[in-house]
């Protein structure tokens, strides 16, 4: 009877890269690399809890949003106020919990609808190269030229009117230019690896190689790019509707909320108008810069 085998170590000496880890797929690999990063696990944390909020806003919240009652306006904090009312009357903390449905939705699509619009010209840019790459690249750059707030109010003094769904739109035009040069670039420094060479060689259609090679290579910097952008959209939508220029009152967003803080008896009497929703923003801001920080160590192959 011949003698055993002796088993092979578990790790490779040198690279030390355990067996069980070279049977996972580059996307099992990263998410098991994420779910390793404490700061991105309390991100995680913090956004399930602020979408189960704006999810179930109708039932958390103790009075209509855009309700306006004259007779109580800028009251402190009450036990039928939680957060007191603003300068029209209308609850606060109604306000907060339904403006966490507002800001998260124009977050979320205004970041979708930025990343289809760049994502889709960055890659036909990054693929075709030659005049194509040339001529959006030259309109990237032509709306770079542009200040971005000056764009904006531009479109708002011609619409006269804002609302989430223009609001959502402006955003995607006017922001998608950085996500085409992301794009492009991963796109061009996959276009001439071997493989790609060789998926062209026995005839694959450009959008089979699109498919099949291209998007799996780049859903890294892809959603990446993506968390940061929907923070970065949150943060202009703050910003906007605090000086006037995004969603019109009363539709309850936290930069509406913060816009009350215009007035300095208010930013010094009445904190509960303005702080919550400021710290409402600082945390969901800093859960999804976590959250992007994670996913790009979990994607980058070289960890």
């Amino acid at each position: 009877m011949e003698p055993e085998l002796s088993r092979q170590p578990d790790v490779i000496v040198g690279n030390k890269v355990p067996d069980e880890e070279k049977s996972l797929s580059p996307l099992q690999l990263a998410v098991r690399r994420f779910f390793k990063n404490k700061l991105a696990i309390v991100g995680v944390i913090i956004m399930i809890l602020m979408v189960i909020v704006a999810i179930f806003a109708d039932v958390i919240a103790t009075h209509d949003p855009t309700r306006a009652d004259l007779l109580n306006i800028e009251q402190r904090s009450s036990a039928e106020h939680i957060l007191g009312t603003d300068g029209s009357g209308r609850d606060n903390f109604s306000r907060l919990v339904y403006g966490a449905r507002i800001s998260l939705m124009i977050g979320f699509f205004s970041m979708l609808s930025t990343v289809i619009v760049g994502g889709t010209l960055g890659a036909i840019a990054g693929y075709y190269g030659k005049w194509v790459d040339g001529l959006i690249m030259r309109l990237t750059d032509l709306i770079l030229i542009f200040p971005f707030l000056l764009m904006v109010l531009t479109v708002v003094s011609i619409l006269e009117r804002m609302n989430i769904t223009i609001f959502i739109l402006v955003m995607a035009l006017t922001n998608w230019p950085n996500i085409a040069r992301v794009l492009r670039g991963t796109f061009l420094s996959i276009r001439e690896k071997d493989f790609i060479m060789s998926a062209r060689s026995i005839g694959c259609s450009d959008f089979r190689i699109i498919r099949k090679h291209f998007i799996p290579n780049a859903v890294g910097p892809i959603i990446v790019n993506a968390t940061i952008m929907m923070a970065i959209m949150i943060i202009i939508e703050s910003g906007l509707s605090f000086i006037g220029a995004g969603i019109p009152q009363p539709t309850p967003t936290w930069g509406n909320m913060l816009s009350e803080a215009q007035s300095i008896r208010v930013l010094r009497n009445n904190p509960e108008t303005w702080l919550p929703p400021g710290l409402s923003i600082l945390l969901v801001v800093l859960a999804i810069n976590f959250i992007g920080d994670g996913l790009r160590d979990a994607f980058d192959s070289k960890s």
